[in-house]
């Protein structure tokens, strides 16, 4: 499965803090049809991410019904991102 999506970047205050983009419900609806088939435990769904010229290896993570994806610092630093930018990614799932 492969989706293009796009949305802001985003900052969760936690204990481990981290930066976001959501998945748009209409994909967050196609990754729940493949979820059972692919996901590694607690929802978690393994993905290619592509952001420009940066691809990394992740997981989705499961979120009040939908998915979102966490992006990493080297990643919002070499594409020069920041909260709020709206990003626009490319999420490869293997079945």
């Amino acid at each position: 499965m492969h989706l293009t999506i796009t949305g802001p970047l985003w900052f969760w205050r936690g204990p481990a803090p981290w930066h976001f983009v959501t998945v748009p419900e209409p994909e967050s609806a196609q990754l729940a049809t493949i979820a059972d088939a692919v996901s590694y435990g607690w929802g978690m769904i393994p993905a290619r991410v592509t952001i420009r010229t940066s691809s990394w290896s992740t997981a989705l993570w499961p979120k009040d019904g939908g998915y979102i994806v966490p992006i990493k610092t080297a990643i919002r630093t070499t594409q020069h991102l920041d909260v709020d930018d709206s990003v626009t990614l490319r999420l490869d799932i293997s079945l």
